[in-house]
């Protein structure tokens, strides 16, 4: 399986039960939706493709790489800033991040899910000089949702534009900044399919179809995950598109 590292606490545990329950062994490659789709595809092997949004599958979806019909929606994320425990920089807001000595993380947005929703907010809600300012203070790009939540962990920055669920997967480091309503484009969602390369459809959809069943749903909302789009709007407290695709503007691609 080649998974989006958005889900992976939960997909771990996910799989160590689906595991004991039919005896069957899981081998997953995590890392940036964008990256473990061409490894899949470069190696045309893997039974499952589960990203961490709906702009990668679309991708999967376009060039043949999933089978249509299998695909399922299985948790939903929402857009924040992510802080270090306490907040010791005082962020309060998407133009803080602007600020001179504030040191910035987001994913690449070439490859991993949360970094292209973090370009669109910012082409949508900065402007010219809060965007250059922002640029100033961008350390790095990170390579998968876990090294965004990690970089925060380990103090290597201030703050990420990341998924407001990172905070429970290391509550003792991290602490969540909700973006403003008007500042959230959209709500992102995981979904999951099984791959056109695939040695065992029946196999492959069997673990969906886990994923999908009660115990699969509870391991998600152990971890504080969406489990549906009225859950992650009423988050928000507006509604908002849900999925959908973002084309990261060129100057955005390999900095």
């Amino acid at each position: 399986m080649f998974a989006g590292a958005a889900s992976k606490p939960a997909t771990e545990e996910v799989v160590k039960a689906f595991e004991k329950k039919t005896g069957v062994k899981v081998n997953v490659t995590f890392g940036g939706s964008g990256f473990v789709l061409s490894q899949m595809t470069l190696a045309k092997k893997g039974d499952i493709y589960f990203p961490g949004s709906s702009d990668y599958m679309e991708i999967a979806k376009k060039r043949g790489d999933i089978i249509q019909e299998t695909e399922k929606y299985v948790a939903y994320l929402v857009p924040a800033i992510n802080v270090q425990k306490g907040n010791p920089k005082g962020i309060k807001s998407l133009a803080d991040l602007s600020r001179p000595g504030v040191r910035v993380a987001i994913a690449n947005p070439e490859g991993v899910c949360v970094g292209l929703y973090a370009v669109e907010i910012i082409e949508r809600n900065l402007n010219s000089a809060q965007k250059t300012a922002f640029l100033k203070n961008l350390v790095y790009f990170t390579e998968s949702c876990e090294k965004t939540a990690t970089a925060v962990s380990l103090k290597t920055v201030d703050a990420v534009i990341g998924w407001r669920v990172f905070q429970y997967w290391d509550p003792e480091r991290i602490e969540t900044i909700p973006l403003k309503r008007h500042e959230i484009i959209r709500v992102g969602y995981i979904p999951i399919a099984v791959s056109k390369f695939t040695s065992n459809r029946v196999l492959a959809q069997k673990f969906i179809d886990f994923v999908l069943s009660e115990n699969g749903k509870k391991i998600f909302r152990h971890y504080n995950y969406f489990m549906s789009p009225e859950e992650a709007q009423s988050w928000i407290g507006q509604k908002k598109p849900i999925g959908g695709e973002y084309e990261v503007p060129k100057n955005w691609i390999k900095r």
